[in-house]
């Protein structure tokens, strides 16, 4: 699921997404600082494929925060391509300095796309090689594009992606929560209202939640997640890859209370919230299922149809059709 690219932009500066992209783990290698010499290891990374980059729309992921998580094929994407649609000139500028990369930029952002859009599919029709960079993370992720994306598919233009960091699988991974199933939904509304309504109909999904916030709505938006979606288990992962890198991890009733009683925290926000607590069996029904599943074959086979059947785990319906069993011979 994702968001528009109409209000991504906005929702961005609001949580400080394009601006905290300039720190960096290292201090050499801070976006936020000039890079009038890079060093020579960044300039060359001796690695580029066989084959020429091909036409169409390349998009690719960058930087995060920490420089080290760019990838060598973004390096030869960027290298290679006539031009580089990004948001911000100056956020990517420093970006391609630092490695010493002098591809042509144009910018592509939310308020210039639907001037810049034809501009861009007529180039890719006469053949032009193109990427496309949001100011940190994977394009369209809450980033500008989507558009842009479908409309050269409609018009067969190649479109393909060089893959790299996301804050929302960053967050998801470091989260300790299931990662099997997972639903992004961006950021949420800024109104309490229209907030609680938008978690209302993501209550019942199965699946572990993950949501851009800024900081300055933090303990709000968690509040209104308590009481929407219960007391359920949650991380709030902040400056994910930065120097200053936290995730706290707890309950989201207690998550509301710690960030309304610190002092105002800063840099991009993802929280991550762990999917609805499985609704607890009946166990006169699941009783009576195992006496009629005992009643026709070993303890062993009424567990193994009974875990099938309920999704409770194995080793509790074995112990409980044990128990059942010793209690029919005890009668």
């Amino acid at each position: 699921m994702r968001h528009s690219g109409r209000n991504s932009g906005a929702a961005r500066r609001a949580s400080g997404k394009g601006t905290t992209a300039a720190t960096d783990r290292k201090p050499q290698a801070c976006l936020s600082k000039p890079a009038d010499a890079p060093p020579r290891a960044a300039r060359d990374t001796g690695w580029s494929p066989a084959h020429s980059l091909a036409p169409g729309l390349h998009l690719v992921a960058t930087p995060i925060g920490n420089l080290g998580d760019i990838t060598l094929r973004a390096l030869w994407v960027l290298r290679s391509a006539d031009r580089i649609l990004c948001e911000d000139t100056r956020v990517t500028g420093r970006l391609l300095a630092h490695f010493g990369i002098d591809t042509p930029l144009r910018p592509y952002h939310d308020h210039n796309a639907e001037r810049a859009r034809p501009d861009v599919l007529a180039a890719l029709r006469r053949g032009e090689t193109l990427a496309l960079v949001s100011d940190a993370g994977t394009p369209l992720v809450s980033d500008p594009g989507y558009k842009l994306v479908c409309a050269a598919i409609a018009e067969g233009v190649p479109v393909t992606a060089a893959p790299g960091v996301s804050a929302a699988t960053a967050a998801l991974i470091l989260s300790g929560l299931p990662p099997d199933r997972f639903l992004f939904a961006g950021f949420l509304p800024v109104r309490s209202h229209a907030r609680r309504a938008a978690l209302a109909a993501w209550r019942e999904i199965e699946a572990t939640l993950l949501f851009y916030e800024g900081p300055s709505r933090l303990a709000a938006c968690l509040t209104d997640m308590a009481e929407i979606l219960g007391d359920r288990p949650a991380a709030i992962g902040r400056e994910l890859t930065k120097l200053h890198e936290e995730v706290r991890r707890g309950k989201l009733v207690g998550l509301a209370g710690d960030y309304r009683d610190r002092p105002a925290v800063r840099g991009e926000i993802v929280i991550v919230v762990g999917p609805p607590a499985a609704p607890a069996a009946d166990l006169a029904a699941v009783d009576a299922q195992l006496d009629r599943l005992l009643a026709e074959g070993s303890v062993r086979d009424a567990a193994a149809a009974l875990a099938a059947g309920t999704g409770l785990p194995r080793r509790n319906a074995y112990e409980r059709a044990l128990a059942r069993q010793r209690a029919a011979k005890a009668k």
